[in-house]
């Protein structure tokens, strides 16, 4: 009988964490949810790299004397890369915990994550647009509403199609 590969995988820094004093009260909800528990915890961080990265980028195309639609456009296009970077090798890492190896298989997994990614960017992007640029709402307050739709695709994405091997 062949052992799961999901369920035989070491303890990680978290697993580790919920054995502290303390923290052990927690732990068979942890253990019950971790799977989301880890993506709500990655996601906080992206966004944060999203968040840093559009707003540094924000300053200096405003400096430069970019237009609205150009700081929207590209502030977003710099963000995305760097949040999207980060979400791979966290979610590969610790969220889905993939079994996949080998330059090939982690080449397919990447390109079905970015590709994800590439669509929910495009709808970010549109949603920026349509916000900041069309409607004129605050740069922060439409980029924090794109960020929680887009968070909520990108789960789904990543659990239904880029992390899928994993459960079989």
């Amino acid at each position: 009988m062949k052992t799961d590969p999901v369920t035989e995988q070491k303890p990680d820094i978290f697993d580790k964490l919920m054995h502290l004093p303390g923290l052990r009260v927690f732990e068979p909800f942890y253990k019950k949810n971790k799977e989301v528990l880890m993506y709500l915890f990655f996601g906080v961080l992206t966004t944060a790299v999203s968040f840093i990265t559009a707003g540094i980028s924000k300053s200096m195309l405003e400096k430069a004397g970019a237009s609205s639609g150009a700081v929207s456009v590209l502030s977003t296009t710099i963000s995305w890369i760097c949040a999207v970077t980060f979400a791979y090798i966290t979610n590969r890492t610790w969220v889905f915990r993939s079994v996949i190896h080998g330059a090939k298989g982690i080449m397919v997994e990447a390109l079905s994550f970015y590709g994800g990614r590439l669509f929910t960017y495009v709808a970010e992007l549109g949603m920026m647009w349509l916000g900041y640029t069309v409607l004129e709402f605050n740069y922060w307050a439409t980029k924090i509403v794109a960020n929680v739709i887009v968070l909520i695709l990108n789960y789904i994405i990543s659990k239904l199609i880029v992390f899928r091997t994993k459960r079989r």
